[in-house]
């Protein structure tokens, strides 16, 4: 690879190659093939697969019109696998197939990514040849985050925070979620988005007792809580931030719910460090909403990891017990869900530090009122 940065980020994937007993592994269009190439490409109908051998230099199929990426990247001319539409990929399939000698190889693929087109063809040129599961590999490997990555997360939390704060002020009873969500995003992207990181979660009254609510036609209305969870992408970067705001005066338990969460986030950020799990930190945010009476109401993990992808490793979860290390960035969310009357999420983006932890979101945590 031509890239310093992408080179050291293989040589440390072809390490994890030999530690898992692999023979290599193949990457497909999506976020690791341009973490660890450079090379940035969808999925689509044109199948595009990179081979990194565990002893040999990189192979790519890859269509005509995208092989110039590949020689950006630095891949070798001979192991470039070009195929155009008028030929199709089998022929480069089969090439690629017999020049790395895949036949009973044992080929670590992208689970969450990989699909079955690819899978086929390979097995189709290279009998014998074994699939093995390498995504805990890959995940472990982007997991750490370099400083440029944190300081583009950085940046995309600042355009998602700016943006926020303008429509804050504009967001009136008798607006629908809808309208709030179409504001949103139109702010995001005039404020130097690259693109919005998912479609805007707006979510009043009964609606904000759903996690994932899309958001609807129902206006909002005082006394209602009103969630917002949004974000951007910005170098290539996301943030992902939730708030929630009340609509007027809110009910008094509404309003406890809301300070029990606050210091369910408060706790859980104060208690990363390295080498805690997890776990711990699910379960620290957890306590002190179980501990107010409402951890019946506390229906998904803690936190995930945030980086190329809105959702990757690490999260904190009862069911993750790998340590935290210093460079992981994650969300810290806990949240009350009282059905048919409200719910209350608030999520900030952190990095962990060597001692402890850095909280890379700023917007207020307070209760604001809008309406």
């Amino acid at each position: 690879m031509n890239d310093g940065m992408h080179s050291q980020r293989l040589q440390r994937l072809t390490e994890q190659i030999v530690a898992h007993g692999l023979d290599g592994l193949a990457l497909v269009p999506g976020p690791n093939l341009l973490y660890f190439s450079g090379i940035h490409a969808h999925l689509s109908e044109r199948p595009m697969v990179l081979i990194i051998p565990a002893d040999d230099d990189p192979a790519i199929i890859i269509p005509t019109l995208e092989a110039m990426k590949a020689e950006a990247a630095g891949i070798a001319a001979d192991r470039i696998f070009a195929w155009d539409d008028t030929e199709g990929f089998h022929g480069a399939f089969q090439q690629a197939c017999a020049h790395l000698e895949l036949a009973d190889y044992l080929l670590g693929v992208e689970a969450l990514h990989m699909r079955v087109l690819e899978m086929q063809t390979l097995q189709r040129f290279a009998p014998g040849l074994q699939i093995a599961h390498a995504e805990p590999a890959l995940s472990a490997l982007r997991a750490v985050k370099e400083p440029a990555e944190v300081a583009a997360m950085e940046k995309a939390i600042a355009v998602a925070e700016k943006a926020l704060q303008r429509i804050a002020k504009r967001i009136k009873i008798g607006l629908t979620e809808r309208q709030i969500a179409a504001m949103l995003t139109q702010e995001l992207l005039a404020s130097g988005a690259e693109s919005i990181a998912f479609g805007p979660i707006v979510a009043a009254g009964p609606n904000s007792a759903i996690p994932h609510a899309t958001p609807s036609d129902r206006a909002i209305r005082a006394g209602d809580l009103l969630v917002i969870d949004w974000g951007v992408y910005v170098d290539g970067y996301p943030s992902d931030i939730t708030r929630t705001f009340a609509v007027g005066p809110i009910d008094p338990e509404l309003q406890r719910i809301y300070e029990v969460v606050k210091l369910a986030n408060e706790e859980a950020r104060r208690a990363i460090r390295p080498g805690l799990t997890g776990r711990q930190i699910d379960r620290v945010a957890r306590d002190v909403i179980e501990d107010a009476g409402y951890g019946d109401y506390f229906i998904h993990r803690t936190g995930h990891g945030l980086g190329l992808e809105i959702h990757e490793a690490p999260d904190m979860s009862p069911a993750n017990d790998r340590p935290i290390v210093a460079g992981n960035v994650f969300t810290i969310e806990p949240g009350i869900y009282l059905p048919g009357r409200g719910g209350v999420r608030i999520e900030d983006n952190v990095v962990a530090t060597q001692d402890g932890s850095r909280t890379l979101t700023t917007y207020d945590r307070e209760l604001l009122t809008v309406g």
